[in-house]
């Protein structure tokens, strides 16, 4: 580290000109925009990033074959098991001078016959409806997908937009901290300060540093989680930051909306997955029938045989078995409504908690709008001006300008975390659902 050579010479200093020089660099500092510049035809919007994020997703595709596939068993539930080949050779000798002869005695036969099993169909069709459901859970867990996809994807693209600004503001305070030591030095050097003043300044230089070091590191961060959504080209001008006034909540009917939730909805599919199981727990209590035709084919001589015989499963311990059996699929059904309930009930509190952070979070954000930023841009620009005319001291106006830059980096801050939370509570449904009819009127600030 550089440390100035302290000595008490005195040297010669014309404060007229360093004054003058000093206030024409703040001047150009304060000018700098307040907001980070974007190019207006060019970048990347938010709803695009989402588009981009569901059109590389696999997890969607995957989704599409899981439903499919069981709509297909479903349609193979409904319909009756295949028939059984049956086919053998009854009584065949083993010993004497007939063994392993199948025509000489009378009582060998060649037999080849079917079987079918004859299920209700009743029982196939609880079958099939129990796999139409699981296809039901599966297109709800889509939802569900699409959901999470959307909101990570714009979690991600605002934690980009907002980490380049504060990146970009910790940079003019590396260039204030830099004015601080050149005052400090200055100051010093005319005998108007004190080394402390100078070590200062200088450790003020290295926490900016050390803080752009942070939020350069954030915005590479940022660009990897949004590139892992939206793709290798996404890091782009992220322009359009759209309007996170309103969300399609309303906080007077958060339970008959997030009834709706896919979350919410898996668990009903789920729920009715069990309810088919326990319908057709109840269905088995019946057995099924099975009915055999046979044709044993004898030896020369001897006439060929039908048979028929139909099979049926003796359920001599039904009480211990099939009874059981289905007050086990009605328990676990009402275990999975009652798992729903205790959800739906987190889930309405946690977005409860969400709704009064992010409607706090603007209201802050408009105080600093309002209130804070202009109030510290006045007081550097009074600050300046009582400078000028030799009221105040350089480091008044250092101060202020210090205090400036960090009401704008709070601010920053704290639109990041708003619109975090906006984006949680905008993308709880699929932006492309249809929402309930109670979520049509979207929830904003009177």
């Amino acid at each position: 580290m550089h440390f100035l050579h302290l000595t008490r010479r005195r040297t010669p200093c014309r404060p007229d000109v360093f004054g003058s020089t000093l206030a024409l660099a703040m001047l150009l500092c304060l000018a700098l925009p307040n907001e980070q510049a974007t190019a207006a035809n060019a970048g990347l919007t938010l709803a695009e990033a989402q588009q981009r994020a569901l059109e590389r997703s696999r997890s969607l595709p995957a989704q599409d074959a899981s439903i499919a596939a069981a709509r297909e068993l479903a349609v193979a539930a409904g319909r009756l098991p295949d028939p059984v080949l049956r086919a053998g050779i009854d009584n065949l000798p083993v010993s004497g001078s007939d063994r392993f002869n199948i025509g000489s005695d009378f009582m060998t036969m060649r037999r080849i016959g079917v079987t079918q099993e004859l299920t209700g169909s009743d029982k196939r069709r609880l079958r099939a409806a129990q796999l139409d459901r699981t296809a039901d859970k599966a297109t709800a867990e889509k939802e569900v997908a699409i959901a999470r996809i959307e909101r990570e994807t714009a979690q991600a693209w605002i934690d980009l937009y907002f980490a380049k600004q504060m990146a970009d503001l910790v940079r003019q305070q590396i260039t204030q901290a830099q004015l601080d030591l050149d005052a400090a030095e200055a100051a010093y050097r005319s005998g108007k300060g004190s080394q402390g003043d100078v070590f200062a300044a200088r450790g003020r230089i290295g926490a900016a540093q050390d803080k752009a070091s942070e939020f350069d590191t954030r915005v590479r961060t940022a660009r990897s989680v949004l590139t892992r959504w939206a793709g290798p080209d996404a890091d782009t001008a992220l322009v359009g930051l759209p309007g996170m006034d309103q969300v399609r909540l309303d906080p007077g009917s958060l339970d008959s909306q997030l009834a709706h939730h896919p979350d919410i909805a898996v668990l009903d599919r789920q729920e009715a997955i069990a309810r088919a199981e326990a319908r057709l727990a109840e269905a088995n209590r019946h057995p099924d029938w099975s009915v055999e035709v046979s044709l044993q084919h004898r030896g020369q001589g001897y006439s060929n045989m039908l048979s028929v015989g139909v099979s049926v499963p003796l359920q001599w311990d039904k009480k211990n078995r099939q009874d059981r059996e289905l007050a086990a699929k009605i328990m676990q059904a009402d275990q999975v409504r009652d798992e729903r309930e205790e959800v739906l009930r987190a889930h309405v509190a946690e977005v409860r908690v969400m709704l009064d952070e992010w409607r706090s979070g603007r209201e802050r954000l408009a105080r600093y709008k309002r209130e804070l930023e202009p109030l510290a841009a006045d007081q550097s620009a009074a600050v300046l001006a009582a400078y000028r005319g030799g009221t105040a001291a350089l480091a008044e106006v250092l101060a202020a300008r210090r205090n400036e830059l960090d009401i704008r980096l709070q601010a920053l801050q704290l639109a990041a975390e708003t619109a975090n939370r906006w984006a949680q509570l905008n993308f709880l449904y699929p932006s492309g659902r249809s929402m309930p009819p109670s979520m049509n009127q979207p929830e904003a600030r009177p």
